[in-house]
């Protein structure tokens, strides 16, 4: 499945981000927009913040696994 279509399919649930860079990040997928995806991700005490980043800079979106 192309990058793009399953960030689609990921909007609106909690993944983890596997960058070109060797960094990763995780929060929740909020949107689709422009060559980038938008994620809000926890910085510290109860502040978040909504980050970007283009999907050239990325190798994979992988959802979180369920609880067991």
């Amino acid at each position: 499945m192309q990058l793009q279509q399953k960030a689609m399919y990921l909007i609106g649930r909690p993944v983890g981000i596997s960058l070109k860079n060797g960094h990763g990040v995780s929060g929740t997928l909020c949107s689709v927009q422009n060559g980038e995806v938008y994620v809000v991700q926890y910085l510290y005490a109860s502040q978040f913040a909504t980050f970007h980043y283009p999907f050239n800079q990325i190798n994979d979106i992988l959802p979180y696994p369920a609880c067991q």
